[in-house]
């Protein structure tokens, strides 16, 4: 998908930034040309400041995607999603990070998921940064309860885990 959208603004580096931008925020876009975070209406000009790009960019860009049929697609059917990692320490949670060894290696999410499961830890979110659209890519994984040291030192064992963080 990254590759596609890249490919579509190979020609305007500051286009690639804000569609970036629109993609690693969970923000999309409405048939009328507005950039949008479900549903709801965000003027360019407040994205344009927080890019550091010129609103004409984005109010270009949004055009640009809509023009593209199957980028549009991917646009207009965005939705953010609440990072609950952000406020687990408020509601009780703790967070595991997983910072793989490779992130293009397969099996990281399902090999940390059998740990927790076999120890019959409840799992509230699941958030993975796409290693496409991140320097530093990782798994995010909410639990209900502290971590015993047992599954902390089951995950760290994974030969996929580089680095553990328990929050």
């Amino acid at each position: 998908m990254w590759a596609k959208i890249l490919n579509a603004f190979s020609d305007s580096p500051s286009q690639a930034q804000v569609a970036r931008f629109l993609l690693e925020n969970g923000l999309g876009i409405n048939k009328r040309g507005r950039v949008t975070v479900n549903g709801i209406g965000i003027p360019a000009t407040h994205l344009s400041r927080e890019i550091g790009t010129d609103r004409r960019v984005v109010d270009a860009t949004v055009k640009r995607i809509l023009s593209l049929p199957d980028i549009a697609e991917i646009f207009l059917n965005l939705r953010a999603t609440p990072d609950v990692s952000r406020i687990a320490e408020s509601l009780g949670l703790t967070v595991i990070t997983v910072m793989p060894d490779d992130a293009s290696q397969k099996g990281v999410v399902g090999a940390t998921v059998k740990v927790l499961t076999d120890h019959d830890i409840s799992i509230r979110q699941i958030f993975v940064t796409d290693s496409h659209l991140s320097e530093d890519p990782k798994l995010v994984i909410v639990v209900d309860e502290a971590l015993p040291a047992v599954v902390y030192e089951a995950l760290r064992a994974l030969p996929q885990v580089r680095k553990l963080i328990l929050e």
